[in-house]
């Protein structure tokens, strides 16, 4: 598999002030070249926090922080990145908005159409691409979101939360593309979520963070086969690591599912 694209070891994230706040304590993680990383966990716990800081927006306090070998001080190379809300510009189209890193970069435009046109078949937007964003549904904007982190091939893409503002059958269909965009580029994915069955269905692993500070409080290899179909999720084999997970955090005092003496008084 080669060397590790993101090494951490011992990372922590302190915000500084009054009342310092530490929101990572102690982070060690390897992920492998062309690996699907889910990383889960409660609000709060530090998941955005660790993804900015591999995408060079953060700091890290203290640990060891590493892309392709280098130390992380400021954005690296060849990392595309997708945020919960599509940031879309509203007066550019669709194929300026996916256009628009290879301009900041100050790369020929020209150069990257045809790849444009490779993105936009592969996420069914090949008809939009002169569309304009208030003339797309949210999952049409995400894809178009995806593309646009793409455009510029990069080695390491990190989503957060991608998907978190889209409804759930929308949901379902961008899990189901996010995987076969990745199975057809390859790239390395890590991708922070609240939702475990989502975690499970798209990662090779799924990294578990305890409430903050956030600690790894288990790594979970999801030995399914792909591509993985919606169905899936209601095998016995998926159930057992979603159950696994949510018995992690009924461990972490996360999930109750005790009713409390009000509702059994009702139910009496």
């Amino acid at each position: 598999m080669g060397a590790a694209t993101i090494r951490a070891r011992g990372v922590r994230k302190v915000y500084p002030g009054e009342r310092a706040l530490t929101a990572l304590d102690g982070i060690s993680l390897d992920v492998r070249p062309g690996e699907f990383i889910s990383i889960l966990g409660p609000s709060g716990c530090g998941k955005s926090t660790f993804l900015r800081c591999v995408a060079g927006l953060e700091d890290i306090t203290g640990g060891e922080l590493q892309v392709d070998g280098r130390p992380v001080a400021g954005p690296p190379d060849h990392v595309g990145m997708v945020f919960q809300r599509d940031a879309l510009l509203e007066w550019r189209n669709i194929e300026r908005n996916i256009l628009l890193p290879v301009e900041f970069a100050r790369k020929p435009a020209q150069a990257y159409r045809a790849r444009m046109a490779q993105l936009l078949r592969l996420t069914g937007l090949s008809e939009f691409g002169d569309r304009y964003p208030r003339e797309l549904s949210g999952g049409m904007r995400q894809r178009a979101a995806i593309c646009r982190a793409l455009i510029d091939q990069p080695s390491l893409l990190l989503m957060d939360e991608p998907f978190g503002a889209l409804d759930a059958l929308t949901r379902d269909q961008m899990n189901v593309e996010l995987q076969r965009i990745w199975l057809e580029t390859r790239n390395t994915v890590m991708f922070v979520t609240h939702g475990i069955a989502e975690a499970v269905f798209l990662a090779d692993r799924v990294v578990v963070l305890s409430p903050r500070p956030g600690r790894i409080a288990d790594i979970i290899e999801v030995d399914l086969p792909r591509p993985r179909r919606l169905a899936v999720r209601e095998t016995a084999a998926f159930g057992a690591y979603t159950g696994h997970i949510r018995q992690l955090f009924h461990e972490m005092g996360l999930i109750n599912e005790e009713p409390d003496a009000a509702q059994q008084e009702v139910a009496a």
